[in-house]
């Protein structure tokens, strides 16, 4: 029977490069959000005040995810924007709960929602104008109708996020199949309204489905060698390094040319495969959300719908 040959004591994993400053995620981040301005100017530049209050309400919509996962002590945050279609935060966290990830999908929505029923309810707000034609009571319904729509329970909207958080985290076909759907309404969006930019989430979707099924088949690999992925990558020892090492040199094309181990060599390829065992390291989601506190999110997220009606805010008279 063969039995694995322990690594020397002297061979110790590669390490981590060094994060990335706070400065440099910031600066990539003002990158991102000058190249929106620029691209969205070239598409209105007829209308640049227009183009100016959408950003506002996607940046105030940002700041809401950023302030909650900050609290939340998430790694690495910052604000990117894509062009044509809206901005995300960027953060990490070994672990998440529920409870603070249902508070982060929220913490960008409900905020513009409350500010723009708010504006509504200012005396005159119809006829107080901002430029020649608009007045603030459109940009009061353009913050509601724009952040009712990432409610939507679409994937990767807050909306689909929150709902698959909530219910869907512990069912992966079920899981599986959401995303799916939420892909092919996406694509039939961009395609019947001729928001061609739209088809980007689609295939990102798609490209993220086939991405994690690949991921399952070597999981399973690598966990019947009794390596647990449910950790970060200081955590790994040398030993797991270099098993899940082989593993993936078996199993991407992109790394035949890499040599398995015994001998341990570092390869000039060593930094794409630290870079793909980060990708299979795995979050611990904490469920951390009873049934009635599942009841009272779900409340408020239909409260968002409900509350622009309510106050005789028809978003059929938005635009």
């Amino acid at each position: 029977m063969d039995h694995p040959i322990p690594i020397p004591a002297e061979i110790p994993k590669p390490e981590l490069e060094e994060p990335k400053t706070k400065m440099n995620v910031w600066v990539k981040s003002a990158f991102s959000l000058l190249l929106y301005l620029a691209i969205g100017y070239f598409f209105f530049s007829s209308n640049w005040v227009f183009l100016l209050i959408i950003t506002i309400i996607i940046v105030f919509h940002e700041l809401g995810h950023f302030v909650a996962m900050k609290y939340f002590k998430y790694n690495d945050l910052g604000i990117f924007f894509i062009p044509l279609l809206g901005a995300y935060v960027s953060g990490n966290k070994q672990e998440v709960s529920q409870r603070q990830s249902a508070i982060i999908l929220l913490a960008g929505p409900v905020p513009g929602i409350i500010v723009g029923i708010i504006l509504l309810l200012i005396p005159g707000s119809d006829s107080m104008m901002l430029s020649e034609t608009i007045s603030l009571d459109e940009v009061a319904k353009a913050s509601i109708l724009l952040n009712l729509l990432n409610l939507l329970p679409i994937y990767p909207l807050d909306g689909g996020q929150l709902l698959h958080r909530l219910f869907l985290d512990n069912s992966q076909l079920i899981g599986r199949i959401f995303l799916i759907v939420s892909a092919a309404l996406l694509t039939w969006v961009a395609i019947s309204s001729g928001i061609y930019p739209l088809l980007i989430f689609p295939f990102m979707m798609i490209t993220r489905l086939i991405r994690e099924m690949q991921h399952e088949r070597i999981e399973k690999k690598i966990e019947a060698d009794g390596i647990d992925l449910v950790k970060t990558y200081d955590e790994i020892t040398p030993e797991e390094y270099w098993k899940i090492r082989n593993v993936l040199i078996n199993h991407y094309p992109q790394l035949r040319d890499v040599k398995p181990s015994p001998p341990y060599e570092i390869s000039s390829k060593e930094d794409q495969v630290i870079n793909m065992i980060q990708g299979l390291l795995q979050r611990n989601v904490i469920q951390d959300l009873s049934l009635g506190a599942k009841f009272l999110i779900m409340l408020i997220w239909v409260g968002c719908f409900v509350a622009p009606f309510f106050l005789d805010l028809s978003i059929g008279t938005f635009f």
